[in-house]
């Protein structure tokens, strides 16, 4: 996806005067709780933590109750019962020690964040061009070694929640299927937003 949407995200960014230089993921994102989710219909009901427009979309869709918790109050909401359900990664449930609170841990790889290391573009166009073919040549080593090193992280996060207790599983199949579902809602929605620049992005990762 990022190979596929790099080209019209650099081309716009370009158009507010930055380059991208790279681009690293965090771990995948899966579902926290503290029951069994064996199919989207175990959500329905749940208090699930929103924190952007598309997780609220989502708690929607599956009928659960929207909480708003920013990551600093997340492990406060925990403790205090305001959720018992939530999608982040493992990466976070282990920061959060979520396993004081929750026994499941589904390892859905709903979607990968990226951050985005950005420069400015006339900062970049006064370099010399061996200095700018040499930012280049590092923001493409520094983009490979993140990625790898993401998959590692992504792991070892995921080990640790197992080693710590919790039920640590892949998507049943009737889970996984009613979060296709989702997904493909979700990117209908997205498309009719994103207008031309939206459906080139879709295309080129479907190709």
């Amino acid at each position: 996806m990022w190979a596929a949407s790099k080209p019209t995200i650099a081309r716009n960014l370009e158009a507010q005067g930055l380059i991208v230089l790279f681009a690293v993921p965090w771990p995948p994102q899966g579902i926290f709780a503290n029951q069994e989710i064996n199919q989207i219909g175990d959500l329905k009901g749940l208090s699930w933590r929103v924190y952007n427009a598309s997780t609220r979309r989502i708690a929607q869709m599956v009928e659960a109750h929207p909480v708003a918790i920013e990551a600093a109050d997340l492990r406060k909401a925990l403790a205090t019962g305001l959720i018992n359900a939530l999608m982040t990664s493992a990466a976070t449930g282990y920061d959060v020690k979520v396993w004081d609170w929750m026994g499941y841990f589904y390892d859905t790889q709903a979607w990968i964040p990226k951050n985005v290391t950005l420069m400015n573009k006339a900062a970049f166009e006064q370099l010399e061009k061996p200095m700018q073919d040499a930012v280049l040549r590092v923001a493409e080593a520094a983009e490979a070694r993140g990625w790898l090193w993401s998959q590692d992280k992504t792991k070892w996060y995921t080990e640790q929640l197992a080693a710590q207790g919790m039920k640590v599983s892949p998507p049943s199949v009737a889970l996984k299927t009613g979060l296709q579902k989702i997904g493909e809602k979700l990117t209908a929605e997205w498309l009719v937003r994103s207008g031309a620049d939206g459906l080139a992005i879709i295309e080129a990762y479907r190709g």
